[in-house]
């Protein structure tokens, strides 16, 4: 989901990286699953889309459980 809001809004990881003021890397592991999100971070990755975080992420936390 986080990766087609991205596609969508024509965001590069690179350009996601700078906007949350993290590593182009740790981005992309967020993305692709390979971190741990927290929920700071789910709140500040959700305000650039104009979203709450549950709109983004909790369909997959729902399935994970």
């Amino acid at each position: 989901m986080l990766k087609d809001l991205r596609s969508k809004e024509n965001y590069s990881t690179k350009e996601m990286a700078v906007k949350l003021k993290i590593s182009k890397t740790y981005y992309w592991q967020l993305e692709n699953k390979r971190r741990t999100l927290s929920y700071q971070m789910a709140i500040k990755i959700a305000d650039i889309f104009n979203l709450k975080p549950d709109d983004i992420f909790f369909e997959e936390y729902k399935s994970k459980n």
